[in-house]
């Protein structure tokens, strides 16, 4: 048995700062992340951040993650990479596999920072080679260097859809259409706007009916849809295309969560099921903290500052408060409610309404 004072479960941005203040309070510090590499989302975001200084403005997220792993070496916090955490045991107790070892962590807090999953579509033949999520399409690209295929189809114009899409034309790829079944496009206009003058159509009020090819992806099949999204007969259109990338939504990775007893609710603009928690982020457990993703999808940026909460509250539930704790704790509050501020913040603010203890 490993025993430790906070276990953060997840190298992502959330993670890794959660990680960071938990150390700079003075903590033992575990860092788990199941893949091979630190910095989840972060990796693959080769766009600059909006925002202010505080959240890395103009900064490149691949870049961010490069100054959040120098950080988390220079506080020697322990990390465990390519480490899945199996369960979270009713007596505190984790479980670990690591390259095909068994272990046993007991500790003190536990952040959970597991991130989320990419939702699907349903419709004919969407489980055919060529059709992906747009996290994948990232990964293939920004990460392994590999183009996905020729000709796109992009389903979603939230700002993943609209930053994948830009990312792919500037690989060289094809973006034949970015359609959205709203009436509205969801992600920022500026990034839509970079989207229609390089001359791709933005289709709203449009869903996928069908996908067609022989061993892989050849044609997709889009419909219009009414004010009760619904398909209007007659307004098929077909697209030759190679690859379908589909960015429809996340949904929080809360599985362990629910193993560990959290009072957990179903918040649909947090996209799934989250557990409450109280402004340290700490859930109806004292001893479990959430950052980022898995308590309410939202942008990098706030997972960063939630991390920074974290951290500095599990730390400090266990007698190790960080010497500007207040001072800190504020200005991550303060800048958080700026990330939420807004009509864009509607449905976080009411998600979090919702999900509060």
């Amino acid at each position: 048995m490993k025993y430790v004072e906070v276990l953060v479960v997840g190298g992502g941005p959330a993670g890794l700062c959660a990680a960071i203040s938990a150390a700079e309070s003075g903590a033992e510090v575990l860092l788990t992340e199941r893949s091979s590499i630190l910095g989840g989302q972060l990796i693959k975001q080769t766009h600059m951040f909006f925002g202010s200084e505080k959240q890395y403005a103009g900064t490149r997220g691949i870049d961010i993650t490069d100054i959040l792993i120098d950080k988390v070496a220079e506080l020697n916090v322990e990390v465990m990479k390519d480490a899945n955490v199996l369960s979270v045991y009713e007596d505190g107790v984790i479980s670990i596999e690591q390259n095909g070892k068994y272990m046993k962590v007991r500790p003190e807090r536990i952040i959970i920072a597991t991130g989320a999953s990419e939702k699907s579509l349903a419709f004919p033949n969407n489980d055919m080679p060529g059709i992906y999520g747009a996290g994948a399409v990232q990964t293939l690209m920004n990460i392994h260097g590999v183009k996905p295929g020729h000709d796109v189809l992009m389903v979603g114009a939230g700002n993943i859809g609209l930053i994948v899409s830009y990312q792919l034309m500037q690989a060289g790829v094809n973006v034949k259409a970015i359609l959205d079944a709203s009436p509205t496009i969801g992600g920022y206009l500026v990034h839509a706007s970079k989207i229609r003058r390089m001359g791709v159509p933005i289709l709203t009020r449009h869903t996928v009916k069908r996908a067609d090819g022989n061993d892989s992806l050849e044609r997709a099949t889009i419909v219009e849809l009414n004010e009760k999204w619904q398909e209007i007969p007659g307004t098929e259109k077909e697209f030759d295309v190679d690859v379908m990338c589909v960015s429809v939504g996340l949904s929080p990775l809360s599985e362990l969560l629910f193993q560990s007893g959290c009072e957990m609710k179903y918040v649909r603009e947090f996209g799934g099921y989250v557990p409450l928690r109280d402004s340290n982020l700490k859930t109806s457990l004292d001893h479990i903290y959430i950052a980022g993703d898995v308590g309410g999808i939202e942008e990098a940026s706030s997972a960063m500052v939630e991390g920074h909460i974290a951290g500095l509250a599990a730390a400090m539930s266990i007698d190790k408060q960080h010497p500007a704790f207040e001072s800190l704790y504020k200005d991550y509050q303060e800048q958080l409610d700026s990330l939420r501020a807004g009509h864009a913040g509607d449905h976080i603010r009411a998600g979090m309404a919702k999900a509060s203890l």
